[in-house]
């Protein structure tokens, strides 16, 4: 047995790598330059977490998303694999401490951000270690045409100069042919091995359903399909609304975004993924790192904005290979509102200055000061005091985020502060009564010096890495030090963190930023067309249209897509044919036969008269049709 299978068996528990996962660690082992191409779903992480356990030394991760970075770091600290993540926020002081414990402390993972690679200490720092695997992550964001463009991605490549040796891996999960020849020349990859996964998924119907009642359709869906379920919305208030209302309807919800606090976020999540909860619904903030095989529907009831989002949402659907639909709820008002809207949230040149320069004001940063300061934020409390329009702020926010300005964290987190009032003499004792929290007390300790003296902000987060356990571990015991009369706590939830990446520099940075603002709103806007004309194409199956965005060609229909299904209701004796068959389990009502077969009534009703004309069904006192016998 090979070694990466061994590792496979032990650390994730699976007999077998999914195709080509096990192509591409050989790659990789081979120290060849490597570029991989798998849908969501594809089991990404794997293709550089096991080549990275293969080899001596330590695997840099190179990744935008700072949620993912913590959940894979946190997956791969349950396994005890040593894994650490500088992400925003984090003083110079600290990432030296934790780029120390990468040196000498046996590490075989390092996450950062690209931003991270434009500061040359950072740069000079990670030649120093024996970096054996360099892994980027979401790749399309090196490219100017992917749907998440960041221009600290084009600094990657000048890490070939300091690790020349080091292969490469370039991962994304969606890349147009463009995008693909885009990553390989700006990431400077070495004669890349190529590997693409079809963007094809033979057991998911992709349905888009017109309908002025949601709401009854979700009903009816999820009454058909009792199955696990995802269904996306576009804001919070949408979140907590949908999934109240389907509780009243007597389906077991919960709901998930970026505004929960940690423990809610987990506990909600935990619901749903034991089953106790049918429906999850989420906001875009939902979905990395999640794995859940039966999902069998995953509905959206407001349209996504592009295909890229839309094609992974969907995706977390039938990965246990089992039949399983996508579904997109929508009508022409709909359409039309929801093109409004997006047309109305992005920001131009100078709505985006408005915002930066108010941001510094708003915390009171001088020009050419706030680099790497971090504040707790409120987007609402900001809008109201500026007048700004929501969500083309928000927009404005997300597009300063991914130009490396700042780090906009959109989800609450728990800001604590603490002090010992107890003395260290105490405290010893207190470690000898506790000795499975005497790592992260002694961590406090040596982290946050005057700690006895006065209260101090402490990052829970930072103790985590540091101790190799998780954030949730690190607030318990310190929750347990402030029941025991320990230490003396303040714990406050926020909505948001935002760290400056930059000084202060108001036209100067906006300027430099510009002309990326004018091409991301075009490629925006040509991204949302193809999501309507994917929506409104009656005319071709929806799994031709989606594999065409992706320059994908195949020759048959899917036979199972909404248009594909249209299609066989207007051939009556294909739609007598559905109808026999799901009579002859139990006699039904019309209603109950649109609800099996996803019908419309007009064509049930015409399929029903025939079958009634030809003596093959009758009708009884309930209304129910059923099977004459002998007669089909």
């Amino acid at each position: 047995m090979s070694e990466p299978l061994q590792l496979l068996q032990k650390y994730w528990k699976h007999d077998r790598f999914r195709t080509p996962q096990e192509a591409i660690i050989q790659s990789v082992l081979e120290g060849k330059d490597t570029f991989a191409l798998l849908p969501t779903g594809g089991g990404k992480s794997v293709c550089f977490q096991i080549p990275a356990l293969v080899l001596d030394g330590i695997c840099l991760v190179v990744s935008p998303l700072v949620a993912l970075m913590k959940d894979q770091v946190q997956n791969l600290q349950q396994k005890n694999i040593k894994a650490i993540a500088l992400t925003g926020g984090i003083s110079q002081d600290e990432v030296i401490d934790l780029l120390d414990n990468c040196q000498f402390g046996n590490y075989k993972f390092l996450y950062l951000s690209p931003e991270r690679l434009q500061h040359d200490w950072i740069v000079d720092r990670l030649k120093q270690l024996p970096i054996n695997l360099i892994a980027i992550d979401e790749a399309h964001c090196v490219s100017q045409w992917g749907h998440d463009f960041r221009p600290a991605y084009l600094k990657i490549s000048a890490l070939k100069t300091s690790f020349p040796k080091t292969p490469f891996l370039a991962l994304t999960a969606t890349a147009t042919k463009r995008v693909q020849d885009d990553i390989c020349q700006h990431l400077a990859l070495n004669d890349p091995a190529f590997f693409t996964k079809s963007f094809a998924r033979e057991n998911l119907a992709y349905h888009v359903i017109v309908t002025e009642d949601k709401n009854y359709k979700i009903q009816q869906i999820l009454s058909k399909n009792p199955q696990s379920a995802i269904i996306y919305v576009r804001n919070r208030r949408s979140c907590i609304e949908t999934a109240q209302h389907l509780n009243q309807l007597g389906f077991t919800s919960t709901y998930y975004h970026g505004g929960l606090p940690h423990k809610e976020k987990e506990k909600n999540m935990k619901l749903w993924l034991n089953n106790e909860a049918q429906v999850i619904v989420a906001t875009n903030a939902f979905g990395m790192g999640i794995d859940k095989p039966d999902v069998k529907t995953v509905i959206h009831i407001q349209l996504p904005e592009n295909i890229e989002n839309y094609y992974q949402e969907v995706g977390r659907a039938g990965r246990n290979g089992e039949k399983a639909f996508g579904i997109v709820l929508t009508n022409a008002t709909d359409i039309e509102w929801t093109k409004n809207q997006f047309l109305a949230t992005l920001p131009d040149k100078k709505f985006v200055r408005d915002v930066y320069v108010k941001l510094n004001n708003y915390f009171q940063i001088a020009y050419g000061e706030g680099f790497n300061e971090s504040f707790v934020f409120n987007l609402n409390q900001f809008c109201v005091q500026y007048q700004f329009p929501t969500l083309k702020t928000f927009a404005s926010l997300q597009f300063l985020d991914r130009q490396g300005l700042l780090t906009y964290q959109n989800e609450s987190s728990e800001k604590m502060s603490l002090q010992f009032i107890i003395s260290s003499k105490e405290v010893l004792r207190y470690c000898s009564l506790h000795p499975e929290d005497e790592p992260i007390i002694t961590s406090i300790l040596r982290t946050y010096s005057g700690i006895f003296d006065v209260e101090t902000a402490v990052n829970p987060t930072l103790i985590a890495k540091k101790t190799s356990c998780s954030d949730a571990m690190v607030e318990k015991v310190i929750h347990q030090l402030a029941a025991s009369n320990c230490i003396l706590l303040h714990a406050k939830s926020n909505d948001s963190t935002l760290t400056f990446n930059e000084v202060r520099e108001d036209d100067l940075t906006i300027n430099r930023i510009a002309k990326f603002l004018t091409h991301q709103n075009q490629l925006k806007q040509d991204q949302f067309q193809s999501v309507l004309h994917y929506i409104s194409d009656t005319s071709q199956c929806k799994n031709k249209l989606l594999l065409a965005y992706f320059e994908e060609k195949v020759a048959e229909n899917c036979g199972m897509c909404s248009f594909c299904m249209k299609s066989k209701e207007n051939n009556p004796k294909e739609t007598t044919a559905l109808i026999e068959h799901v009579l002859k389990e139990a006699p039904l009502t019309s209603r109950e036969i649109e609800e099996r077969l996803q019908i419309s009534s007009e064509a049930i009703i015409f399929a029903l008269q025939l079958l009634l004309e030809q003596h093959k069904v009758a009708i009884n006192s309930y209304n129910q049709y059923y099977i004459l016998h002998g007669k089909t």
